[in-house]
């Protein structure tokens, strides 16, 4: 297991009940920042589609996440 998620506290040991939605929700701040983090990326090469698309994915997930919170 790479060091990164060593020092990240992340195991690589698969608990009983994790599925990818609990992981997931678990560490969405974090996918959501390395998500913009690609998508600014993406503009600094002057690719705007592509950084929209992902900035999109990353609204659609927070989107569902706040409608799963208010439910």
């Amino acid at each position: 297991m790479p060091d990164t998620f060593a020092s990240a506290g992340v195991s690589g040991d698969d608990a009983p009940g994790d599925s990818v939605g609990q992981v997931s929700s678990l560490y969405l701040g974090n996918i959501l920042y390395a998500i913009e983090r690609c998508a600014l990326s993406l503009d600094s090469e002057d690719k705007p589609d592509e950084a929209a698309f992902y900035r999109g994915l990353g609204r659609k997930l927070a989107d569902a996440y706040g409608r799963e919170k208010r439910a």
